[in-house]
């Protein structure tokens, strides 16, 4: 079975390159997905609430939520997409800046899919089978994140803008491999207990410039098989902005609650969203964090709501919904989040997401 999904995948994968000159709707995709259990845990509405080494992925502007204070923070996630056959991985580091309030972080993300086999030497010269001919190569996504913030506050009024700087690099095999960068800019506005956030992703529209390289034997057995042969081709990732209003509550002493609402906004045609249109397209997402004591939170949320038809032809929503724990052991979080991938048939495709957070503050200096 995961043989089968490796292949469907990497024809995927070899497909949107092909087509790349001609359609770019789904450029870069692997970067949505998005970094960290807690926002998994909250169906990803957390552009708002993001304020940790995590939230260079969502909005930058949200590191600067760190205070000088709290030191260098590191920030780790693995996780497996459909049934183990995909990895998804992120590092991430944030320090603060001498000047106050200023913050720089390095993330690096990376998507794969290993142990594809390559089949295309699989016949000799005789029309023979020979399956030691086959050989194993990954189809890995990676994009590194440099990430500026910077905090203004004004009494009780807190502005908070960052940008991220993205190289994006993505090979298949020694078939295809391509470059491409990026810019993010983001803003946070905190007044009391609400936040309101405005996130610009791919901003100047991020290119992906793709090179293939097959040898001639190789584009011999892709014409025999009536496949197409890729040629080297530019792809865009047009921009994303997203929305986003969050709302801490104090319930009592110990228990607190934070709630956000995110309206993503993409730009590159109709998609299948609760709101489709072109070139504009609406997708929601809400997310709840309960927690005690600031040591054990509890999390829930939805996302990608999308009106999907039966074999009767009658409408429904599908969504994709999912539940996090959270536990702060000194400077460190350790975060769960067990999350449904769906797809558009309405299956269910549940992925369990762990990461982890540490935090290392410095030595206070003893006043002579």
């Amino acid at each position: 079975m995961k043989l089968t999904l490796r292949l469907f995948l990497l024809c995927g994968l070899l497909t949107a390159s092909v087509g790349a000159v001609y359609a770019q709707k789904y450029s870069n995709e692997f970067l949505t997905i998005g970094v960290g259990a807690r926002a998994h845990g909250m169906g990803t509405a957390v552009i708002a609430s993001q304020q940790d080494v995590y939230a260079a992925a969502w909005n930058p502007a949200g590191l600067a939520g760190l205070e000088a204070t709290r030191g260098l923070e590191l920030g780790a996630m693995h996780a497996e997409w459909f049934g183990g056959v995909g990895n998804y991985d992120y590092l991430g580091v944030t320090l603060p800046l001498s000047s106050k309030n200023q913050r720089l972080g390095f993330s690096l993300i990376r998507f794969g899919i290993d142990q594809i086999p390559n089949t295309l030497s699989l016949y000799e010269a005789d029309g023979t089978i020979n399956f030691d001919n086959i050989t194993e190569f990954s189809a890995a996504d990676y994009a590194f994140l440099g990430t500026y913030a910077r905090a203004y506050i004004r009494g009780k009024q807190t502005l908070r803008v960052g940008g991220n700087v993205k190289v994006i690099h993505r090979s298949i095999g020694e078939f295809a491999s391509s470059w491409g960068f990026g810019l993010d800019l983001g803003a946070q506005l905190q007044r009391n207990n609400w936040t309101f956030a405005l996130l610009g992703r791919d901003i100047t529209t991020t290119f992906n410039a793709w090179s293939f390289s097959f040898t001639d034997t190789e584009r011999d057995v892709l014409a025999i098989t009536d496949n197409d042969i890729p040629i080297n081709s530019v792809e865009t990732t047009n921009p994303t902005l997203i929305l986003g209003v969050a709302r801490a509550l104090t319930l009592t002493e110990r228990i607190g609650l934070t709630a956000e609402f995110d309206l993503i906004a993409t730009t590159d045609g109709k998609r299948n969203t609760l709101v489709s249109a072109d070139p504009v397209s609406l997708d929601p997402a809400f997310g709840l964090e309960a927690d005690y004591g600031k040591f054990v939170f509890v999390r829930a949320g939805v996302s990608q709501l999308q009106r999907i038809r039966d074999f009767d032809n009658v409408e429904a929503i599908n969504s994709r919904p999912s539940l996090g724990l959270g536990l702060k052991v000194g400077q460190l979080f350790v975060d769960y989040a067990y999350t449904d991938l769906g797809d558009s048939d309405g299956r269910s495709t549940y992925s369990h997401i762990v990461s982890l957070r540490l935090g290392i503050s410095p030595k206070p200096q003893n006043s002579k």
